[in-house]
């Protein structure tokens, strides 16, 4: 079975987990993107009641797309449930990498803003210390950007704005820029999520240190369930 395929069956199971009344947070990439399609259906087929808080404006258009109903921040000060992929997520602690779809910075808003966050993923993205596998998405004003990755390089990253293919500047939905960080290992999370927000012109981080609550992780093996601990 595909990588997709074990992203989906991750997806639906996490989907079954909105009910009706819920304040629901939609994630942003391939992953979220399943769990909107299975909530636009239990919305139309099972007249589930939820509203919604989308994470991008890619999502945002995909599940007015499928008539869920949307709402905001002004009307909900809390998020019931939020269901979101990662790109990687730490064994034991649920530690994770996000961003590298480029909406770390709302998807960490409305991740602090729930009550319950569950991450969902094929067991590809499971590692035993983050920044294993892909970079570490850091989320800049565009002026000084430069200088901003002067101070990142103190921390031990290789930083380099992400370009679109044209060549352009990868430009996120709030309007900053992405510096995609290599570090060859981040064995503090927590401390590094620290430093790298200490950094004058930066904006948020793609580390998400203990926010998630849960992880429902699809492979060969079959579903799991994973907590912290």
């Amino acid at each position: 079975m595909s990588a997709s395929e074990y992203k989906r069956q991750a997806a639906e199971f996490a989907a079954e987990m909105v009910r009706d009344g819920m304040v629901v947070g939609l994630g942003t990439g391939s992953t979220a993107a399943f769990v909107v399609d299975a909530l636009g259906r239990r919305h139309k087929d099972e007249g589930l009641r939820f509203v919604a808080i989308p994470t991008s404006v890619a999502t945002e258009q995909q599940a007015q797309g499928l008539g869920i109903p949307l709402t905001t921040f002004a009307d909900h000060a809390t998020v019931d449930l939020t269901i979101d992929g990662a790109d990687e997520i730490q064994r034991g602690t649920l530690n994770l990498i996000k961003g590298l779809g480029g909406a770390l910075l709302r998807e960490k808003i409305v991740a602090a803003a729930s009550s319950r966050l569950v991450i969902i993923a094929d067991d590809s993205k499971l590692v035993d210390h983050l920044g294993m596998k892909t970079l570490l998405p850091v989320e800049v004003t565009p002026f000084g950007w430069e200088a901003t990755v002067r101070h990142l390089e103190k921390f031990g990253a290789q930083a380099s704005p992400r370009r679109n293919r044209d060549g352009a500047f990868f430009v996120s939905d709030g309007g900053n820029l992405i510096l995609d960080c290599k570090f060859h290992e981040i064995v503090d999370a927590a401390q590094l999520e620290q430093d790298i927000r200490s950094v004058v012109g930066v904006v948020e981080s793609g580390l998400f240190v203990g926010m998630a609550t849960e992880a429902v992780v699809a492979g060969s093996e079959g579903l799991s369930r994973l907590a912290v601990g």
